[in-house]
């Protein structure tokens, strides 16, 4: 398949960009709306501007209108005012589809059309996302337009036929990396028209026009709810990413919706590394042909890649099992960044939030896992412990507080108070006995 660079996205053919139900978006309307767009970011003083978009053609004119500015995109990873206002500083705006109380600039979407000329986007455009870091706070991983266009190039020699003249569907959210690269960047630079509403519900996804041929960009958390009494569009490909798919519901997934999954493992800072072909339990990943994983010194990893913006290569939080010609196992984690519900949340930006409460001392946090499900749990030390009766009231409120600043899986849902948080003789967190805390069921 011819794939085209970001920067001739706008100057091929007329033809279908996108779609919400019964509205079309066209090229040249895209166009159109990025030269509107680009005018009144033009008026204002600023090069970052961050993207907080509900619809994801709506995103992808502003996207594209600030790199034709030469400014720089900054996706936050989520839309919570509270959380952009402490971004201040990274920031200069926000452009939006969607109300926001704040106090940065904000330019909120409005689809008006001009006609003019735009600047060419530079070689050396990039944008910036934030990720979870093993400290808690949102760390920045600037990815260049350079990068972006060769995963498009990697993952259409990959999978170019299964391609061909499909409709790229999503349950997954074009305000991180996988969302961004798979459901915008891959049907753009491939000429598929995409899906401007994501996907929360199988009821969404049975909806679809049953006569297309469709592409599921999702994540393992939707496959493994899909509800099988719903007539379910077949799909020509089906990618999973941000956590393991587990055998089973892959096996489901195929039988109901038409094809094998196919995995992709990877990260903000990496990009795209290996995939797998579902086919069977414990299949290996494989690196794709330019990417190499090499064990270090301390038993971690790095991975070396052209995707990166450094020859130095970038270390990876996952252990690796190492098998022949590129393949290897998973062997879980590292770092404190834990995936719920697919998502990775840092358990020391949970701590970190914790510790502003009101009377909290101290706090640990970690993931439950019960009735096959994990959760994050969380052990508080007060210096008074408050009666049982008091205690509801007191989660009831440190919920609320934590509200502005976690996501939904991010919220704790166990939680235990204690004067004193177990450590080692190290003075280390004994999280043995932290875990123990939590053998008796809320």
């Amino acid at each position: 398949m011819n794939v085209q660079p970001i920067a001739n996205w706008l100057n091929a053919e007329d033809r279908l960009v996108a779609w919400q139900g019964q509205q079309e978006y066209r090229l040249s309307t895209l166009r159109q709306q990025v030269i509107a767009l680009s005018a009144r970011i033009k008026t204002q003083p600023g090069q970052h501007w961050a993207l907080c978009f509900d619809n994801s053609y709506h995103f992808t004119v502003a996207l594209l209108a600030l790199w034709h500015l030469g400014k720089t995109p900054v996706i936050p990873g989520h839309c919570r005012a509270a959380q952009l206002e402490e971004m201040a500083a990274n920031i200069d705006g926000v452009i939006s589809d969607m109300p926001l109380t704040i106090s940065l600039p904000h330019l909120l979407w409005d689809g008006a059309q001009a006609e003019g000329e735009l600047t060419a986007i530079a070689a050396d455009a990039t944008l910036v996302l934030f990720t979870s870091g093993s400290t808690g706070t949102p760390r920045p991983v600037v990815k260049s337009v350079r990068a972006l266009d060769l995963e498009a190039q990697w993952l259409a020699t990959l999978w170019g036929d299964r391609l061909q003249h499909s409709h790229v569907i999503a349950s997954v959210s074009h305000q991180h990396l996988y969302g961004l690269s798979f459901r915008i960047v891959l049907p753009m630079a491939l000429g598929l028209p995409f899906a401007a509403q994501q996907l929360f519900y199988s009821e969404q996804l049975a909806d679809q026009t049953p006569t297309r041929r469709y592409a599921f960009i999702s994540s393992p958390a939707f496959l493994r709810r899909l509800d099988a009494s719903l007539h379910l569009p077949r799909c020509a490909l089906i990618v999973s990413a941000g956590g393991a798919l587990p055998w089973p519901d892959a096996q489901r997934t195929q039988q109901w919706l038409g094809c094998s999954v196919d995995e992709i493992y990877g990260s903000t800072e990496t990009g795209v590394i290996a995939w797998r072909y579902l086919s069977a339990g414990q299949t290996p990943w494989q690196c794709f042909p330019a990417v190499e994983l090499c064990r270090q010194e301390n038993a971690h990893w790095r991975v070396f890649s052209p995707l990166l913006e450094t020859a130095a290569g970038c270390a990876l939080d996952d252990r690796i099992l190492p098998q022949s010609e590129g393949r290897f196992q998973l062997a879980g984690r590292q770092d404190r960044v834990v995936k719920i519900e697919d998502k990775r949340v840092s358990l020391s930006e949970i701590e970190r939030r914790l510790l502003d409460l009101p009377g909290v001392n101290d706090a640990a946090a970690l993931a439950i896992q019960r009735h096959g499900r994990q959760a994050i749990g969380v052990v508080l030390a007060i210096t008074q412990l408050p009666e049982p009766a008091a205690l509801s009231h007191c989660k009831q409120r440190w919920r609320q507080a934590l509200q502005p600043w976690l996501e939904p899986v991010a919220m704790p849902r166990y939680w235990r108070v204690v004067t004193t948080i177990p450590v080692t003789a190290q003075s280390k967190r004994a999280w043995p006995q932290i875990e123990e805390l939590f053998h008796v069921a809320d």
